[in-house]
């Protein structure tokens, strides 16, 4: 009877239960502390995701950030996504049945334990690709996140009844657009995404020079799914772009405008907005006077129109806040994540409510986006 049991869940558990349709939503990464719920109403967000490190649940399951924002945010009627995230660049990954790999999996069941049935989407990963060392990224790197992705599975079989509420995709895959990214392990990644029922789809995050290096992510992953699997996307920018332009001379009329050195380079405007957080005016006229960015500044109408025009898009979830990891030492080379930030805490002074001030351009497209348009 359990055996039968046990096949009836995981038939209510197949793809299809996210009941998610080309949303767009929110990201935080892990900065759990950043869930604004005055932010999330301006923008008429609706679906939030966040990552939980796994070692970290070492130190109690239901006392992490996280894992606590997004029960939070489900039983505020928000829908929710959080991805499981397995830092490997120390080590290889464990086998299968040693000590190793039984500590991995007490901390999985920790987190289902909370979560199962009380979020809507879990991702088996975060960044396998750039969360190990290069020489780690083989098949290993595969055995272990199916032999994880069939134990999730197993434990949402039994402990659901009747249609299951949780999703589960397989993520993420990061620079697919590059040749050397295309790899033996990356296709077992899809073949497992593929041969597995109780798999949703699978997870990407596009960041990229370039709007037009997001198309190879379509054409790797989507011929190599199921027609009924869709995809996620739970990061994306033009990151990469915007670095580029950091060592770039501030336009001359911003500099005329705020009184700039004439020869003040872009990441020298950032770090003085970080030091002291600009006007929102004066925020504004920098990213508006920039060609680099202004050139740009429809990218997420434009990306979101390319994930859902292929018909097979679940959710994406675009960086929401400037958070903290993103201003630390800024400098020339820091990553500028925080350009891609639909609201600007770090940059822009705080409303008086102490509330965050959205940045120039996105905002608008994000709120609009949320009606389809």
């Amino acid at each position: 009877m359990r055996g039968l049991w046990t096949a009836v869940a995981a038939i209510a558990c197949l793809p299809g239960t996210a009941q998610a349709q080309s949303a767009l939503g929110v990201n935080y990464n892990e900065h759990y502390e950043d869930v604004d719920y005055r932010d999330l109403e301006k923008a008429d967000a609706r679906w939030i995701r966040l990552f939980v490190p796994m070692p970290q649940v070492d130190r109690g399951a239901a006392e992490h950030g996280a894992i606590k924002a997004t029960l939070d945010a489900h039983a505020r009627g928000y829908k929710t996504i959080l991805s499981l995230k397995f830092p490997y660049n120390r080590g290889d990954f464990p086998k299968a049945g040693t000590p190793a790999f039984q500590r991995e999996l007490a901390r999985v069941d920790a987190v289902l334990a909370l979560v199962i049935g009380k979020t809507d989407i879990l991702v088996i990963g975060n960044e396998p690709y750039i969360e190990s060392r290069e020489g780690d990224r083989d098949l290993d790197l595969n055995a272990f996140y199916e032999a994880i992705a069939r134990h999730v599975i197993a434990y949402r079989a039994k402990a659901s009844s009747g249609r299951c509420k949780t999703s589960l995709y397989m993520g993420a895959l990061n620079r697919i657009d590059l040749k050397k990214n295309r790899t033996a392990s990356t296709q077992r990644w899809m073949e497992f995404v593929k041969a597995t029922p109780e798999i949703d789809g699978v997870d990407i995050h596009p960041h990229i020079p370039a709007i037009q290096a997001s198309k190879p992510f379509l054409d790797y992953i989507l011929p190599r799914m199921r027609p009924e699997q869709t995809f996620l996307v739970t990061e994306f920018s033009l990151v990469w772009w915007w670095q580029q332009n950091m060592k770039g001379t501030v336009p001359a009329m911003f500099a005329n405008k705020y009184d700039a050195p004439k020869d003040a380079q872009n990441w020298q405007i950032i770090k003085a907005a970080l030091e002291t957080p600009f006007p929102k005016e004066q925020w504004d006229d920098f990213l508006r006077m920039s060609p680099w960015f202004e050139g740009r500044k429809h990218y997420l109408r434009n990306q979101m129109k390319m994930f859902r025009d292929s018909g097979r898009l679940a959710v994406a979830t675009y960086g929401f806040k400037q958070g903290s990891s993103m201003s630390n030492n800024f400098g020339p080379d820091k990553t500028p994540w925080l350009i891609n930030s639909v609201f600007a805490p770090a940059t822009i002074r705080k409303n008086p409510d102490g509330s965050a001030a959205p940045s120039y351009a996105w905002f608008d497209d994000f709120k609009a986006l949320q009606k389809g348009k």
